[in-house]
């Protein structure tokens, strides 16, 4: 096997200090500092420590940088003149959008040497075709902004997740985020028809086509979803719309066993084929946590079980069959002793209500404690198996610790999350972090998943791409970048290390 170390790839421990090359990185001076800050006028450059403070942290407070200045352009123009001149100066950039992601790409590093560059202001909707069955955005327009807009034309943008209401679509389309709806629509990536994209070099390249069909050459716009920032910043994207669904059935199904969850799937397959829209598991501890934190929920059953299924169908057809259909998936599986007890919302109220139990599985984490992460998927036929597994792996080697596994049961997407023992120290608890992901990703990858099935690589995961690409994948995604970025100045030091 090639020496990966002597071509600059990774093969450090998960968590090892990543900041290293980036301290080599000088501050940008005063004078770029200035420069850069006329780009966008002082109103839009902040250099105040409680002006800057939102742009530091992730969320969870797992990653807190700092940085010199934060810049807020309002056209593609000031953005591109951002790049000119970052690239000229070999300043580093860091793209941010709602700031929602979850492995750290999106925050500057503690080294102070990087300049972020808030999409928040490109935020127009600049075209909506409900007879095309297109809608195209600016980088930093909100999800569920763009629902709302799908929605007054009659139509459906399908991608859903839980920070829908604060994360913008540019981080999306970086993150190639998944959701509740990938089982019928598939990931961002299948939703984009065309992008437009500033290059480190400040050079625009205008790609948002409305075609379905395009063969003339490579396919530019994959490249840049899923890159994270680090091969050019997005601000606009052209994206698919699909029929409003007609009717919709939302059902909350308990049952005893992840066996038994699987069952029920390819019964629900069976049954309601493509009107299957979104297959959900949650563990009884992660409803538990819900109702203790989350103001305004209860249990849609009377009595609890191990673990539930969140189901949806949805249909363009008003007629009233689609209730049939799902009343009769229901009756089956509590006949064959598939499901324990189910409930089908009876109204758009009560499908928001089980829907926000499902949304709400992450937030109500928090005042848990510490909480260990993975978002990891397996073939959909091996979930059972690698719940038991991981599960048994990580309280023998954490006795006490509470495990929260939950998400797309339907599309292999699990979010193994380990909340800390109860009366056990955080910090402590959080110093095993990367122990308890070797143990959780060494299962994962030995029943042939991926240890990032929709949050990204950053610098939570950068580390471990080693051990999960082999050398000829991780030289083309060099060759990619440093074709792209000749400078290494787009965030540098994520997805890939810094030469």
């Amino acid at each position: 096997m090639p020496d990966t170390a002597a071509r600059g790839l990774s093969t450090a421990p998960a968590g090892a200090p990543i900041i290293a090359a980036m301290t080599a990185r000088p501050t940008p001076s005063a004078d770029t500092l200035e420069r850069l800050a006329r780009i966008v006028g002082p109103a839009n450059a902040f250099t105040a420590a409680a002006d800057i403070e939102p742009y530091l942290v992730e969320w969870r407070d797992k990653y807190r940088g700092a940085t010199p200045l934060v810049l807020r352009p309002g056209s593609v123009a000031e953005v591109s003149a951002i790049l000119a001149l970052a690239n000229e100066t070999r300043t580093a950039i860091v793209p941010q959008g709602g700031n929602t992601g979850l492995v750290g790409g999106q925050v500057p590093t503690p080294a102070g040497n990087e300049v972020v560059v808030s999409l928040t202001r490109l935020d127009r909707i600049r075209d909506v075709d409900p007879a095309g069955f297109t809608l195209t955005a600016e980088a930093g327009v909100v999800l569920d902004t763009i629902h709302q807009a799908a929605s007054a034309v009659d139509r459906l943008f399908p991608l859903s997740l839980g920070a829908e209401g604060s994360c913008r679509i540019g981080g999306n389309i970086s993150t190639n985020a998944g959701g509740v709806g990938v089982l019928a629509y598939g990931n961002t990536r299948d939703l984009v028809l065309g992008l437009e994209v500033v290059l480190a070099n400040g050079e625009v390249w205008n790609g948002l086509k409305r075609l379905r069909k395009d063969n003339t050459g490579y396919d530019l716009k994959q490249l840049f979803i899923g890159a994270e920032g680090t091969l050019g910043i997005v601000t606009a994207a052209t994206l698919k719309l699909f029929p409003r669904p007609k009717a919709m059935e939302t059902a909350f199904v308990g049952l005893s066993s992840p066996a038994d969850a699987l069952a029920l799937f390819e019964r629900a397959r069976a049954v309601a084929g493509q009107s299957l829209t979104a297959f959900e598991i949650v563990p009884r501890i992660g409803l538990d946590f819900v109702l203790r934190h989350v103001p305004g929920t209860r249990d849609p059953l009377g009595e609890a079980h191990p673990w539930y299924i969140l189901v949806e169908l949805s249909s363009g057809d008003a007629s009233g069959t689609l209730t049939a259909v799902a009343e009769n998936l229901l009756a089956e599986a509590l006949e064959a002793g598939i499901a324990e007890d189910a409930v089908l919302a009876a109204s758009l109220d009560q499908q928001a209500a089980f829907w926000k139990i499902r949304h709400a599985l992450s937030e109500s984490q928090k005042p848990e404690g510490g909480s260990i992460k993975h978002d990891v998927s397996v073939p959909i036929a091996a979930i059972p198996a690698f719940l038991d597994e991981a599960s048994a792996a990580v309280e023998a080697l954490v006795p006490g610790a509470r495990i929260v596994a939950f998400g797309h049961l339907g599309d292999g997407n699990i979010h193994f999350n380990i909340s800390q023992p109860v009366g056990a120290d955080k910090k402590a608890f959080l110093d095993r972090w990367e122990e308890v992901n070797a143990v959780v990703h060494g299962i994962v990858t030995a029943m042939e998943g991926s240890i990032s099935a929709e949050h990204g690589i950053g610098r939570l995961k950068r580390d471990l791409l080693p051990g999960v690409k082999s050398p000829i994948e991780l030289e083309l995604m060099r060759r990619i970048k440093d074709a792209f970025d000749p400078n290494g100045i787009l965030n540098p030091g994520r997805m890939l290390q810094e030469r």
